[in-house]
């Protein structure tokens, strides 16, 4: 009776300690203190933990452009394509910030560049960056790839009023001529949005109106 005490109450400092651990943890990621993380998964800590909406270690280290915690997460291991509870991984996180240089380790670590649903090159187009979208491009990305919305990355850089992005994309072969659910094109887009300057590059570019 008395070892079965003891147990149960080792087993409740061990939880205790754990749940200490955890939040230890994703705040020292949280805040970019990385030494806390390093020596956190020295002990024992998973470096595939996550929050409470599936956000990983490396997730957090990548949206914030924190170079050293990706760097030592993917050297540990961790797992480059895990999803969090909206369906973004960790390249999807460096994608949107933008935060050009955790895409690159990502992409050299195995991270999919082509996924069902969101791209990391959809979400170039939110964050507007045209090196991290040229990036993408160079690595493999697939320029015509529809996004859930049925958009190309084309459609949206225009909708975003994106000239930089629109040249970059028509330069690596995307199809001008392709329709949303909608019946809008590129250029239709770029007509509706009052982007003129879109629309004459367009049209120089041969994009059928």
């Amino acid at each position: 009776m008395r070892n079965l005490l003891v147990s149960c109450v080792l087993s409740v400092f061990c939880s205790i300690a754990q749940g200490g651990a955890y939040e230890d943890i994703l705040n020292a990621a949280s805040n970019d203190d990385t030494a806390s993380v390093v020596s956190l998964l020295q002990r024992g800590m998973d470096v595939n933990t996550a929050d409470r909406a599936g956000n990983t270690l490396l997730m957090i280290a990548s949206r914030s452009g924190n170079i050293p915690l990706v760097k030592s997460l993917l050297a540990s291991r961790a797992n480059v394509n895990r999803r969090n509870q909206h369906g973004d991984t960790a390249l999807l996180m460096a994608a949107i910030k933008p935060e050009v240089e955790a895409a690159k380790l990502l992409i050299e670590h195995g991270a999919e560049l082509n996924p069902s649903g969101w791209a990391p090159l959809h979400y170039a187009m939110f964050s507007g960056s045209r090196d991290l979208a040229a990036l993408l491009i160079a690595k493999g990305a697939k320029v015509d790839a529809p996004a859930p919305n049925g958009q190309t990355a084309l459609m949206l850089a225009v909708k975003f009023g994106k000239l930089e992005l629109v040249q970059l994309l028509v330069e690596a072969g995307a199809k001008k001529d392709l329709a949303d659910p909608d019946g809008f094109t590129a250029i239709g887009f770029a007509k509706k949005l009052d982007h003129s300057d879109i629309v004459t590059h367009l049209r120089k570019a041969g994009a059928s109106e």
